[in-house]
Parts: structure tokens; sequence; C-alpha cells
């Protein structure tokens, strides 16, 4: 059994400012390009039974700096649908839903495209990519390049735990995690690695 490596995208804008996206497709800062090129030293050591990266430009722009040339796009990968909440920040919202905790509320209803999802829908998401890649991860390491809360949603998932435990898993921009095995298990191996000239933050 192979490990699971977890990439999130580097810096952009809204990540700064803490503005939740998801489908909006905002291209990597200067500093974002520097930590995906920091992260390809991380990957170079290892041959990956399938690499997939989310569909939006961030993710695939982290894959090929990273030196994911053959990553295939899967637009399961994408980030929690915010809803109503999309490029908005956690303060602002909290202005009028001062108890809002995106982990055990989600998020209110957007416009049709995009109505927002649920933690326990972003949980069935997670799970089907976890169920289409474990034939991979069977032969290999397998690879994912995406977004925030949609990956601290497939750890948790993968560790055998519900959703909204990813709320546990901070996972910085420009970075890599890994999940392996231990007796048979899923575990931690490690978190949050970051290359060395794009220190996370």
């Amino acid at each position: 059994m192979g490990d699971l490596l977890l990439v999130r995208h580097g810096e952009t804008e809204w990540s700064v400012s803490g503005r939740h996206t998801s489908w909006t497709d905002l291209p990597l800062t200067q500093r974002g390009e520097e930590q995906a090129k920091s992260l390809a030293p991380l990957l170079a050591g290892r041959t990956f039974a399938l690499a997939l990266t989310s569909p939006l430009g961030r993710a695939v722009r982290t894959a090929e700096l990273a030196g994911l040339y053959g990553a295939v796009t899967d637009p399961e990968l994408h980030e929690w649908d915010y809803g109503a909440y999309e490029g908005v920040t956690t303060v602002e919202i909290h202005r009028t839903r001062p108890d809002w905790y995106l982990w055990n509320d989600g998020v209110a209803p957007g416009p049709a495209d995009h109505p927002g999802e649920s933690p326990a829908q972003v949980g069935l998401r997670a799970d089907r990519v976890l169920a289409r890649i474990g034939p991979a991860l069977a032969e290999g390491d397998v690879v994912l390049v995406a977004h925030a809360h949609f990956l601290r949603v497939l750890a948790a998932r993968r560790l055998g735990l519900p959703p909204a435990d990813g709320r546990l898993f901070q996972l910085a921009t420009g970075t890599v995690s890994r999940l392996s095995m231990e007796h048979g298990r899923p575990v931690i191996a490690e978190w949050n690695a970051a290359g060395a000239s794009a220190p996370a933050h």
C-alpha cells in the first residue's frame, strides 16, 4: 500500500486575506508560485501510481511548478462549495452569524450553479475520491493537488473520522502532507511540509 500525498495549492490573494475561495479561479501570487516551485524537491524522489489535481488554475499551476506534469484534472477535487459565502471572510460572516462555524453549520445557500455544500456532502465527495484512488494506492503512491478545506475533509475520511473532524487539520498554502499506513491502518506520517525556500505561514 502506497502513501497518499496531499498538496495544497500555493498562496492566492484571497488565501492571504482569508476570503472563502471555491469556484473563483484566482491565480497564484508571486509567493504562491515560489511556494509551488519549492515543493518539487519534496516530490522528486517518488514515482506516483496516480497524480490528480483540481481543475482550478491555482491547483493546476501548483502541480506544474511542483513537477507533476502528468497530473490529471478531477472535478471532484474542487474546493468546498461555499455558496453565498464565496469571497466572504469569517469575520464578515460573524457580523450577522456570530456563532457560525463552517465545520458544524455549512454555508448559506448560493446561486443555482453554486448552492453550497454541507460538511456531510463534502465528506461524500471525498469518499468517492478515496474509493476511486484505492486501486492506485494498492500499487504505489498517489498525490492529490487541491484545496485546504476539501483536503482536510478527505484526510479525516481517510483516517476513519467524520467529515467535520477535518477541523482538526490546519493546512497551509504550498505544503505537502502525507498519509501512510501503520499496522494496516491509515496514519498521519507528515503534515504541512514546506519547501526550504518558501516557509509556510
